[in-house]
């Protein structure tokens, strides 16, 4: 693996967390109170510490065994195993969630994010691409599409005229900054 891929490997996984911290700043639980209020306040979408991040997720999966059927509460528990690295768990989650608002962009992303990081990349693709169809708008799960196809799938012209087509649809985010940068690290088109 040479150093680009490892940087692009590495900004994509970033990207994947603060989505995900994101997300989950903004759901609560079916109570009405939010889930882990003083990690997002304290931290501000940084990674809580570990002893915080085990509390809540012992307390979501207490929530969820008695409410199977509490969106939010599998919404963020997904974010917090996505953030503690438990990705089998995160995605298990999400799918409890997808059974429940299965045309979720974001959570479809966020699952494509953690099947990416077990290595089923074509579940990865299969769920960016869902969510980028429900919601065109959706920059980060087509940003997602570009780096399967950059990075693990190796497929540059795929990539290519991924980073393109959202660069059609935004120039100034940072998402944008970002394909410009995968498309000069793409081999030149034949």
């Amino acid at each position: 693996m040479n150093k680009e891929t490892t940087i692009v490997g590495v900004a994509a996984l970033i990207i994947g967390f603060l989505l995900g911290a994101l997300v989950g700043a903004k759901f609560m639980s079916g109570s009405g109170t939010p889930v882990g209020q003083q990690a997002v306040q304290q931290g501000g979408g940084a990674m809580p510490n570990p002893g915080q991040a085990t509390a809540r997720i012992a307390e979501l999966e207490q929530v969820v065994a008695k409410d199977p059927k509490n969106l939010q509460a599998w919404i963020t528990l997904g974010n917090d195993y996505f953030d503690a690295n438990q990705a089998q768990k995160a995605v298990q989650a999400y799918g409890k969630a997808l059974a429940i608002d299965p045309n979720n962009a974001n959570v479809l992303t966020d699952q494509g994010v953690m099947f990416r990081a077990l290595g089923f990349f074509d579940r990865a693709l299969a769920n960016f691409e869902k969510a980028n169809k429900l919601d065109p708008k959706h920059l980060q799960s087509l940003f997602n599409i570009g780096i399967v196809y950059a990075v693990d799938l190796k497929q540059p012209a795929k990539a290519r005229a991924t980073f393109e087509a959202l660069l059609q649809k935004d120039q100034t985010s940072d998402l944008a900054r970002q394909a410009r940068e995968m498309l000069q690290q793409l081999p030149a088109a034949k």
